[in-house]
């Protein structure tokens, strides 16, 4: 019976790990050689911060760590910066996970609004202070609220999609564990 809970957990993290490499790569792709003007939103930050708000079993810290460090590697960010500010930022929304639960979703929105804008504070700020050129201010400030806006919709589709849904109060999984 045990295995049938950890064939669940591991497919809820395979899936999130195919969306994630699917995102990377999307990200990658040389659609436009202009620099843009304005960012979209960051979905694998998105992704993660719905499967740790909704399923934190599904996406342990260190999963968590090679992603964002993988991402910093790729995209040419400081190595570690963001990945550390994203760990710290999960790993409260992990805490909070079953206060949230019995929230409207309105609340649980609010809540990953606050940690982003905190966290890209802090990121900018890290970057001033070691003196690394920053993105435009205008830049960082598009992908952030195009995150918060995107959220809604990613939640959904992870709903829909990927059964990624908050547990019932009171819910207890195969093993007799409360989720």
């Amino acid at each position: 019976m045990a295995e049938a809970v950890d064939k669940h957990i591991w497919a809820g993290r395979a899936a999130y790990l195919a969306l994630v490499a699917a995102l990377i790569f999307v990200g990658v792709l040389p659609l436009d050689t202009l620099p843009p003007s304005w960012a979209g939103p960051d979905l694998v930050m998105a992704v993660t911060l719905v499967w740790v708000t909704r399923r934190p079993d599904y996406v342990p810290v260190w999963l968590i760590a090679a992603t964002f460090l993988l991402c910093d590697l790729i995209f040419q960010r400081p190595p570690g910066l963001w990945a550390a500010l994203v760990i710290v930022m999960t790993e409260m929304l992990r805490g909070r996970a079953t206060q949230l639960r019995g929230m409207p979703f309105l609340f649980e929105w609010l809540t990953v609004g606050v940690g982003l804008i905190v966290a890209t504070l802090v990121y900018r700020m890290a970057l001033g202070l070691v003196l690394v050129p920053r993105p435009p201010g205008l830049l960082h400030l598009s992908q952030l609220a195009a995150t918060i806006l995107a959220y809604p919709l990613v939640a959904a589709l992870a709903h829909w999609l990927f059964g990624v849904s908050r547990p019932a109060l009171g819910e207890i999984d195969r093993r007799g564990k409360r989720l």
